[in-house]
């Protein structure tokens, strides 16, 4: 098959998050399966022309947008695995050290670089003479392109045979933006009604893609039922409700060569499943580094997250003092909220030697969390998917979970008495449901026999992308042979 994959990061070119480990990763998987994947993203600032070896291929594509033209460039880069990425040039638009936005809120401009942008792909689609069967739309900074297809390209012989896929990696960030974004769009204000983009007085780009796109997925298949519900629907409950026979969750995954304890070199020690000796080492030496007090059977605990409320950091505040009276150990890494880093870096001056607080990112950092801690917990409110839980699993660090979207997809209870399960999990979201999820996963590491067992259960979890990514494929595969729905 002909695939585009339209993303607003991908790794390695340009990442805020784990949008771009998905669409890096998942677009490589396609391509391994055989099929002709190319991808498309903005040319940002960070991604480095001198290492990220490319050629231009059009320096004059010229988007209307509202009573304005703007033109860019079209760079062309091919990755090792022979992946083509096509990255969409304008310097006043993308050339800025954040991608989206900055600590004091989005780039009001948002609304006109990526409407260049979702544009900018189709245009150079069709210079290119590159026909694809799917075009695979990401997130909110995609959500037009289904909206353009069906629309302002309906008549088009060019894409009388392309169909769209919508993945919504987090139903939260929408692109919604105010009335007078409409006419930018190049779209009638006929679509500027409750049943087409208008939503609660603001243009939404994410509407648009659920609406519009041929088939809608997400990223778990939990996260797929809660999204149509009003506690975790964001206020398209509604619309999605109406899409639901489009709707389909896919659990993401990992690259299992990415994180591999038996070889990773970022580790202190390396480890596998029958001989853990290594990941004992890393335990002490993680303590050591970090100015935990070096305590073998102290239950080590990390956290490695953004630091805002969609995480569950409030209970996870609320259950720290509990937590070290019950012997535990903290290490946590993350940056986020103001408010949270206040109080963190206070529990790390309070609770020295079963504490270590680190407000920042790092990736180094965060594979010897990994690789030392013998659990992880991951309390949040909503989790679309989640990675760190499948990451965890992968080093024997075992968690501990809200059950929520794609953590209730990956993680089933733990049973000692039938040795199944890989973690522990709680259904409430409050400290006391937090602590007694936490309580259970102590309790058992307190019998080396049975914690041996549980980690060796969890190292065998397989949360790769291959079988994600024939799920996709036979996604596309009923897609193209259904046939395109207009506009009512």
């Amino acid at each position: 098959m002909k695939i585009a994959f339209v993303s607003s990061e991908m790794v390695p070119f340009a990442k805020t998050g784990g949008l771009a480990d998905v669409t890096g990763t998942l677009s490589r998987e396609i391509l391994l399966l055989g099929h002709e994947l190319v991808a498309f993203l903005p040319r940002y600032k960070m991604v480095n022309l001198s290492t990220v070896k490319t050629e231009t291929l059009f320096e004059d594509i010229e988007i209307k947008i509202g009573s304005d033209t703007e033109c860019g460039k079209v760079l062309k880069h091919v990755t090792p695995e022979g992946m083509t990425v096509y990255l969409i040039e304008h310097k006043q638009f993308f050339h800025r050290d954040e991608l989206y936005g900055t600590v004091a809120g989005d780039f009001p401009d948002n609304d006109k670089r990526f409407i260049f942008f979702q544009r900018a792909v189709l245009e150079t689609l069709k210079r290119l003479k590159w026909k694809p069967e799917i075009i695979h739309c990401h997130d909110w900074h995609t959500g037009l392109i289904p909206v353009y297809l069906k629309t302002l390209y309906t008549k088009d012989a060019f894409f009388q045979k392309t169909r769209t896929v919508f993945t919504i990696h987090n139903l939260a960030y929408q692109g919604n933006f105010p009335p007078d974004s409409m006419p930018l769009t190049g779209l009638g204000w006929e679509h500027f009604t409750m049943d087409r983009l208008e939503f609660y007085g603001k243009l939404s780009f994410m509407k648009g893609g659920i609406l519009d796109a041929d088939r809608v997925t997400t990223v778990s298949e939990r996260y797929a039922r809660e999204i149509q519900t009003q506690e975790f629907g964001c206020g398209l409950e509604g619309v999605l409700v109406g899409q639901h026979e489009k709707l389909l969750g896919i659990v993401n995954g990992i690259d299992p060569k990415e994180w591999e304890p038996g070889t990773d070199k970022g580790m202190t020690a390396n480890f596998t499943a029958e001989n853990l000796d290594g990941k004992t080492r890393c335990k002490a030496v993680l303590q050591k580094e970090n100015g935990l007090d070096i305590d073998p059977k102290a239950p080590l605990v990390g956290v490695i997250s953004r630091l805002v409320d969609q995480k569950g950091i409030d209970i996870l505040i609320e259950s720290m003092e509990r937590m070290f009276q019950m012997g535990a150990q903290l290490i946590l890494l993350g940056t986020g909220e103001e408010k949270y880093h206040r109080i963190l870096r206070e529990v790390g001056r309070k609770k020295r030697g079963q504490s270590s607080i680190h407000i920042l990112f790092d990736t180094a950092m965060a594979k010897k969390i990994y690789a030392g801690s013998d659990m992880i917990l991951v309390p949040s409110y909503y989790e679309p998917c989640g990675l760190s839980q499948m990451i965890a699993l992968r080093y024997g660090t075992i968690p501990v979970v809200r059950a929520t979207g794609g953590l209730a997809d990956t993680v089933r209870s733990f049973d000692p008495k039938s040795g199944q399960g890989n973690g522990f999990t709680f259904d409430d979201y409050n400290s006391g449901a937090l602590l007694w999820g936490l309580e259970r996963a102590i309790e058992v590491y307190n019998d080396p026999k049975i914690w041996n067992q549980l980690v060796k259960n969890a190292m065998a979890c397989d949360f790769s992308w291959t079988a994600s990514a024939k799920k996709y494929v036979q996604l596309y595969e009923a897609s193209v042979r259904r046939p395109i729905v207009g506009l009512k």
